[in-house]
């Protein structure tokens, strides 16, 4: 077991915070002038264990609008436990997205929101102008929480029952059913082995794989590479670079 001893660490702002769609999980974060790390309480303020260590060029932060939505994975900060969890309020939230896992956290004051948000942008502008590290570019889904969909949000039919189970695509995030997420595709910044995903992410990534092993033929053979961008919604441009 690996433990840290956060006496030193680069900013005294600390945030506890508990899953909120499991049974309350206290863990405590800590801002460093390059991670972001949160764990479980070893000895009071001093040592702590199963540590999760977020570098900060791989963070990007989205402001959430106060309209009640629900997320499957979020933790909500300690002053807020004193609600009942089934009345919870998904207010001044923000999502902290990283390349290998997202998820939504919650504040019981406005302020307390905006001053987390800006003390880890200022870390992470920070950072990367000091270094020359480059953020990251790609980050992982945040999943669609189970009871936002009752039916396949994949092929719009299969309604789900004890038998016919929810799944989330590991690409997309989205609630999608069996046959729908039947196929698997390596994704690198989330595992070492390849994951469930929806057929729609899982043509797309298969797409863009063909693409990328044409390309290194073509270059093999001297050929100009045609470079192909997969945003979130598929496509988005296709080119040819000239030979220099």
């Amino acid at each position: 077991m690996t433990t840290f001893n956060f006496n030193h660490r680069a900013h005294d702002k600390t945030l506890s915070l508990a899953f909120v769609f499991s049974i309350p999980k206290l863990d405590s974060f800590f801002l460093f002038n390059d991670i972001l790390v949160y764990g479980n309480i070893i000895i009071n303020k001093k040592k702590y264990n199963k540590q999760h260590v977020i570098p900060l060029e791989e963070v990007k932060l989205e402001s959430l609008e106060d309209d009640g939505r629900k997320y499957k994975q979020c933790f909500t900060l300690k002053s807020t436990l004193n609600q009942n969890r089934t009345n919870f309020k998904f207010r001044n939230g923000w999502l902290i997205r990283t390349a290998s896992k997202s998820f939504a956290v919650f504040a019981a004051t406005s302020t307390e929101k905006h001053e987390w948000m800006a003390h880890i942008e200022k870390c992470i502008e920070d950072l990367l102008r000091k270094s020359g590290k480059k953020a990251a570019e790609e980050h992982a889904a945040v999943w669609v929480p189970d009871s936002e969909a009752h039916v396949c949000m994949h092929c719009k039919r299969n309604q789900f029952t004890v038998l016919n189970r929810r799944h989330h695509c590991r690409k997309c995030g989205a609630v999608v059913c069996g046959p729908c997420s039947n196929k698997k595709f390596l994704l690198p910044n989330q595992a070492s082995k390849p994951l469930r995903v929806c057929l729609n992410c899982y043509d797309t990534l298969s797409k863009a794989k063909a693409q990328n092993n044409q390309n290194n033929l073509n270059s093999k053979n001297g050929k100009s590479p045609t470079l192909l961008h997969i945003s979130d919604e598929g496509y988005s441009c296709v080119y040819s670079l000239p030979k220099i």
